[in-house]
């Protein structure tokens, strides 16, 4: 049985108590790995270091090019341990081998190498005169010492859109995995200390009794940056104003996939099948809420259902798997009871709705594709994230319903919309409220550009130069260099008595 270590300080160590905790595969419901179970003091040691750190200036007054130096190394050390990693990923959130080996882990690395080459070009604004006697310089500045929280379905992926930004603008870091996928967060701190980055700039722990509420809400961290639910986010939110913590939230969603008359219909069943199903469905960007106008309804629901069938559901370590399990019994229950409900509600299940049986895997936590036509656009199955491989299809008669439809949710992450018309797409881009817009496919995303949402979605923006504005403070200087403010103040506010 493997067992992992916390980062803490610089040094790999196990818990203060020397406890471990159990990590279970998802696709068998065994044991597969120990972890250490972190303790408030464990926790109080990694801010106490992270601060320590942040204070001293080992990280935050390194040359630009120092650390993103060592960011690059990170990014090469990650490349080289892609397989590693991908294992890891794999066995620790249950999603095909393939995704994790050939996108997860090779897109976080390419986040890294963002990050790195980013860290050189963090500035404030050209000087100027103003108020015509003083010089004004804008000085861009870490915010201090970040406690950021990662969530369980893209564990390294989020652990990249976290630490890259944070690190490369200076601050120091106490990062903690979701409790159910800590393996490659853990694994990643062997690799940053291989990559030279200095004690107590960045610290890892797993979970562990009040842990996390007391990470949160700790008065020497500066800032919380959280990916989760949107109860997590309201949660972090309130533990975060005792202190006026700077907070950064990436949190629920539920996108909208609009298919116009005029779309490519084959292109359109193709990425719905994407945008529905990768990673199980558990996705915030996932396209949940399927929109079809009546005229090419019946067909596209025929295209869609077709390929959902052909979706094959099993061991996330073989090649020909296309989708896994969920990541735990509890979010297998959840999924259940959502689709349940619906079906009580009136809803017309169309394919799956009910576990998937998989021989050899009889303990694993597997749900079937699943494909639910719903019209009333208040039903809970359309207002509320599900987080599994569950899609609603819905008809719209005019442009007008469905934008109107497809904003009547309290989330605003991401949408897409397909039609041959760009004036439509335009249209529709601009009056979507949500964070990403995506026209003819749903879910790519890249380094160089953000990701955030609007409304009950979240605050700030992963990912590109716009993730520095949450990791990052401005500061006015102002210089008086003409000496008039050597005749003092009444000369300055009143002009000269003479």
């Amino acid at each position: 049985m493997a067992e992992y270590k916390l980062l803490i300080d610089g040094k790999l160590v196990g818990s203060s108590t020397g406890k471990t905790i159990e990590d279970i595969s998802p696709a068998t419901g065994e044991t597969v790995a120990l972890v250490p179970e972190s303790t408030l003091d464990d926790m109080n040691r990694a801010v106490a270091a992270a601060r320590t750190a942040f204070n001293d200036g080992r990280w935050s007054e390194l040359t630009h090019g120092g650390r993103a130096a060592i960011l690059e190394k990170l990014a090469v050390l990650i490349e080289e341990h892609n397989e590693e990693l991908a294992t890891l990923e794999s066995l620790d959130t249950g999603k095909p081998i393939k995704l994790a080996r050939d996108s997860d882990i090779p897109f976080s690395a390419d986040n890294w190498h963002f990050f790195a080459g980013a860290a050189r070009h963090l500035s404030g604004s050209a000087s100027s005169e103003y108020t015509g006697g003083h010089t004004s310089i804008i000085r861009r500045e870490p915010i201090g010492v970040v406690a950021s929280v990662a969530p369980w379905n893209y564990p390294f992926m989020m652990a990249a859109w976290k630490l890259g930004p944070a690190l490369a603008a200076g601050n120091t870091v106490i990062f903690k995995p979701s409790p159910e996928t800590p393996l490659t967060a853990l694994k990643l701190g062997e690799l940053a200390l291989e990559a030279g980055i200095p004690a107590g700039v960045l610290n890892i722990l797993a979970d562990g009794p009040e842990v996390a509420p007391s990470l949160v809400s700790h008065k020497d961290v500066n800032m919380v940056s959280i990916t989760g639910s949107t109860r997590s986010g309201k949660y972090v939110m309130r533990a975060a104003s005792d202190t006026i913590k700077r907070v950064h939230l990436e949190l629920g969603g539920k996108a909208p996939f609009i298919v116009f008359a005029d779309a490519d219909i084959e292109a359109a069943a193709n990425g719905a099948v994407v945008g529905g199903y990768v990673n199980c469905g558990q996705d915030c960007t996932a396209a949940t809420r399927i929109y079809v106008q009546d005229s090419v309804y019946d067909a596209f629901l025929a295209s869609f259902v077709e390929k959902v069938k052909q979706i094959r559901v099993g061991d996330p370590s073989k090649e020909s798997t296309d989708m896994g399990p969920l990541i735990s019994a509890k979010q297998r229950d959840n999924v259940e009871g959502y689709v349940e409900r619906a079906l009580r509600a009136g809803a017309n299940i169309l394919v799956g709705g009910k576990r998937a049986q998989i021989p050899g895997f009889e303990k694993g936590f597997f749900f079937a594709p699943t494909i639910i036509a719903e019209d009333c656009n208040d039903s809970e199955i359309i207002q509320s994230e599900v987080f599994g491989p569950v899609v609603v299809v819905s008809r719209f008669k005019t442009e007008e319903e469905v934008l109107a439809k497809a904003n009547d949710v309290v989330y605003g992450l991401a949408a897409s919309v397909w039609t041959r018309d760009i004036y439509k797409a335009m249209h529709a881009s601009k009056v979507l409220q949500f964070g990403t817009v995506w026209v003819n496919d749903h879910l790519p995303i890249s380094s160089e550009m953000p990701h955030g949402g609007y409304k009950e979605s979240g605050i700030g923006k992963d990912m590109s130069m716009y993730s520095f504005e949450e990791y990052t403070q401005v500061k006015h200087v102002m210089i008086e260099l003409s000496g008039e403010a050597r005749k003092g103040w009444h000369y300055t506010i009143f002009g000269d008595p003479a």
